[in-house]
């Protein structure tokens, strides 16, 4: 057992959009991710998705409507659900996923992190 000080996992990496793991529970991630941009338009076939602001602000669109996320605040995509994560400023996010879950769900492109790194 030991301490996860997420801030301090966060100032390790600045990439965008290549999630690290941070720890691993009853056959779940928990991911940290620094986000910038927009991402491209995905879905997760078999897996819910829990996004979660640490700070800065997160537009999450979907085909019909949109949320904003800011620090402390969270949300579930359920699986199946299309969706583009975009962030006008720096955001840092911790993800809570299956292990396995590909960060671009359905996509498979140059974005696609097969093996997050462990930090």
């Amino acid at each position: 057992m030991q301490v996860i000080d997420v801030a301090e996992k966060l100032r390790t990496f600045h990439e965008h959009w290549s999630p690290k793991v941070i720890a691993e529970l009853n056959g779940q991630h928990l991911k940290v991710v620094k986000l910038l941009g927009e991402f491209d338009w995905h879905f997760h076939e078999h897996e819910d998705e829990l996004f979660w602001v640490i700070r800065g602000t997160l537009v999450i669109h979907f085909r019909e409507s949109s949320i904003q996320l800011e620090s402390g605040q969270m949300c579930v995509i359920p699986k199946g659900v299309e969706h583009k994560p975009v962030a006008e400023e720096e955001c840092e996010v911790v993800l809570f996923e299956p292990v396995g879950t590909l960060n671009t769900g359905n996509l498979e492109n140059n974005r696609t992190v097969s093996k997050p790194e462990v930090i």
